[in-house]
């Protein structure tokens, strides 16, 4: 009886230490497991914020473990904080320069994922009419050379329109940011001044008007004060109902900022795109396209630190370039082109963990 006892005892104890470890093993072995959570972080534009929260919450509904936090803050801040690793992934308008990739910590992807366009938007209670800007125009009202909204050179892209002898309030981005570097890329393209004074980039030393944070920030501005004149993305004008100009572009039409007109943009300069994705498709020959159209990208490491996280990351950068794309024109964003979505799949595939591919062919 005592043998029996000490063995029930010994029994016991083995079972005391060991169920627990095999317990927490059999929790902790498997970080790729269906019910792990994943948190995927970014930050980045706020052109694409609109229909990347979209997308995060649809892809969530399929995927209720994996969660999703990013913050709009503007694509210099994106390409900051991914080059420094603080987060999964950036979002950026503007393509990084080969010297900022040679500065992150490891190689970085630009995945395209939809097109967008800056368009110039207004406020003027006096004109009910759609204005129309040529590139001259613009330059000079965002160099402060134009002052007044009568300027001979706005009246006469606008016959019959009945402008105001009023000052123009110019609104820019203050922040660093992807939407500031389509516009100053288009404007250097377009006005040897703004290049050789102003330059392009995410941050420009602006030679006149007031400054606000993010496209919310511009809108907010231009909406509030009247008489004034800013740059923001498509469905920034559309979300708050003000109009915007149609402008001439490289061939000589004014055309208005649309879908179809930027995906003409996209569609003139396909045959040009290199291979590692970075493109401006700013001032584009096509006799159809809006002249401030963009790729936006996420931005991503190539060889990823963490399997869980590469795997949820690339899994949902494959379902947003097909899936996703659908949900694009319902927000005024143009889908990607085939061609682009065949070089962005073939960016995806080669995304790897400890030099092996994640995604499942």
């Amino acid at each position: 009886m005592i043998s029996q006892n000490r063995a029930a005892r010994t029994i016991a104890a083995f079972l005391a230490a060991v169920v627990p470890a095999l317990v927490l093993g059999a929790c902790t072995s498997s970080p790729t497991g269906s019910n792990a959570e994943v948190r995927l972080t970014g930050a980045g534009a706020t052109f694409p914020n609109p229909i990347y929260q979209k997308w995060f919450s649809e892809y969530n509904k399929a995927h209720p473990n994996l969660k999703f936090d990013y913050q709009s803050i503007g694509s210099g801040g994106g390409i900051r904080q991914v080059s420094e690793g603080t987060v999964d992934f950036g979002g950026s308008d503007a393509p990084m320069k080969d010297e900022d990739l040679k500065a992150a910590k490891g190689e970085i992807l630009h995945i395209p994922t939809v097109l967008g366009a800056d368009v110039i938007t207004y406020n003027l209670s006096a004109v009910s009419t759609e204005l129309k800007l040529t590139p001259e125009t613009v330059a000079g009202i965002f160099l402060g050379s134009i002052k007044k909204w009568n300027d001979p050179q706005i009246a006469s892209s606008n016959p019959g329109v009945n402008l105001p002898a009023s000052d123009i309030t110019v609104i820019h981005r203050s922040d660093g940011s992807g939407t500031t570097f389509v516009f100053t890329d288009y404007l250097s393209k377009v006005s040897p001044e703004w290049k050789e004074k102003v330059g392009a980039g995410p941050s420009v030393n602006w030679p006149a008007g007031n400054g606000a944070k993010g496209n919310e920030g511009v809108m907010g501005q231009v909406k509030q004060t009247p008489n004034s004149i800013g740059y923001v993305e498509l469905i920034y004008a559309e979300q708050n109902k003000l109009p915007y100009a149609s402008v001439r572009n490289a061939a000589g039409e004014f055309v208005r900022p649309a879908l179809e007109s930027i995906t003409a943009a996209a569609a003139s300069v396909a045959g040009q795109i290199p291979a590692d994705l970075r493109v401006s498709i700013t001032n584009a020959p096509g006799a159809s396209a809006y002249p401030i159209s963009s790729f936006t990208y996420l931005l991503v490491y190539k060889e990823q630190a963490d399997q869980a996280k590469g795997k949820a990351l690339v899994d949902f950068l494959w379902w947003a370039i097909h899936d996703g794309e659908q949900m694009a024109k319902d927000l005024l964003y143009a889908p990607l082109p085939q061609e682009v979505v065949k070089k962005a799949e073939q960016k995806i595939d080669s995304i790897t963990h400890q030099g092996k591919p994640l995604r499942a062919s």
